[in-house]
């Protein structure tokens, strides 16, 4: 029976060893394996400030196109005007 015992023992802490170092070696996060993930994370972050610095451009684009198109429309107007006015001049 004391045998017994001890080959009972042997075999749980055995067992128990073999599942510990099993589980702790398949759910760990290796060094490398964080040092790439905290990369990746420091690259979306730049590219987020990129892509956050590109729109706020884009934005500034678009209001000085917008300010040009105003101006050339009324460029265009004071022409149309103006011709108009040079018509009735030679007409008279």
């Amino acid at each position: 029976m004391k045998v017994t015992k001890i080959v009972r023992n042997t075999v749980i802490v055995t067992a128990f060893a073999v599942t510990t170092a099993f589980l702790s070696g398949c759910g760990g996060v290796s060094e490398a394996e964080m040092a790439q993930l905290n990369n990746l994370r420091s690259e979306v972050n730049s590219l987020q400030s990129q892509a956050n610095s590109l729109k706020d451009e884009r934005a500034s684009l678009e209001k000085e196109i917008a300010a040009k198109q105003e101006k050339l429309a009324e460029c265009n107007k004071q022409k149309e005007e103006t011709k108009a006015n040079l018509e009735k001049m030679s007409s008279k």
